[in-house]
């Protein structure tokens, strides 16, 4: 029995939120080991965009069809500009925070564009699911000044923001309809550009052989491979299959795949009102998924 585009749509965007969750875990291990933001984007960026720049290289002069302005513009909202914005988080705040908050803000923002721009139906149990995850994001941020200070609600709005930036995303690709493949190989190739860029003006290939072997070869397939162009194709075939606005809440799956990841393979135990927060999120992803 053939399987059908649904099904197949949402097995890709469970893909794509696991993967996303094993970024943000191995993100933030290595802002503890000591890489920067930065180094993490060259990272992220610097291997996919060579392994993908020979699908690119017979048409580099229009991106394979996507156009330099469209590449740049999914490059900035779903490359190094929320890369950048997203290992930043953690420098400020622990990994639970950025876990729920980035990828719930990219569900959020992602229904909003659907229906403001891509002018989507949004049913009324799906606008009353976006309330309810806004309510579990406030319960997250509530505790961020409790518990850490004010720059730790600085750093809930650098995840706030980076989920915004990959709403913004989601709805470009929807959109420009641009293939899965292809919209991964644009970012990645796009992104590569910038590297060399960075490593000229802020250096950090030193500090980054630095950390040992291990340490980088976990980052570059993590980051690099999982966690980028991976995960960027899934999510983008999830949007082609299912449309803007029900693809829009994978990322909302993230949040519980992070904790799991984060409590398994960094000990990190969530506090009662992350996982309160994160019960709320829950409850609104769910109302928001009902056909």
């Amino acid at each position: 029995m053939p399987v059908s585009k649904t099904t197949v749509g949402i097995i890709c965007g469970i893909g794509a939120a696991v993967f996303w969750s094993a970024g943000f875990v191995t993100a933030r291990h290595g802002i503890d080991v000591g890489f920067t933001p930065g180094d993490l984007t060259v990272q992220r960026f610097l291997w996919s965009g060579l392994a993908l720049l020979p699908l690119m290289f017979h048409r580099l002069g229009d991106l394979d069809g996507v156009g330099w302005g469209r590449g740049i513009a999914l490059a900035i909202f779903g490359g190094p500009g929320l890369s950048l914005l997203s290992y930043s988080g953690f420098l400020l705040v622990p990994l639970g925070h950025g876990g729920v908050i980035q990828p719930s803000c990219a569900a959020l923002f992602g229904l909003l564009l659907a229906v403001v721009v891509l002018k989507e139906h949004l049913p009324l149990h799906r606008a009353l699911g976006a309330l309810t995850m806004v309510g579990g994001l406030v319960v997250i941020g509530a505790e961020a000044i409790a518990t850490i200070g004010a720059h730790g609600l600085l750093g809930d709005f650098t995840f706030a923001l980076a989920g915004a930036f990959f709403g913004v995303f989601g709805t470009m690709l929807r959109q420009w309809r641009i293939p899965a493949l292809r919209a991964a190989a644009a970012v990645s190739v796009v992104s590569l550009a910038g590297v060399p860029l960075y490593l000229m003006l802020f250096g950090g290939v030193g500090r980054m052989l630095s950390f040992g072997l291990w340490e980088n070869l976990l980052q570059v397939v993590m980051q690099g491979i999982l966690a980028g162009p991976g995960a960027i194709y899934l999510f983008a075939r999830s949007v082609i299959l299912l449309g803007a606005a029900r693809a829009a809440v994978f990322p909302s799956l993230v949040p519980g795949f992070t904790l799991l990841i984060g409590y398994l393979a960094l000990g990190e135990v969530p506090t009662v009102l992350q996982l309160i927060g994160f019960a709320i999120v829950l409850a609104g992803f769910r109302l928001t998924q009902k056909p």
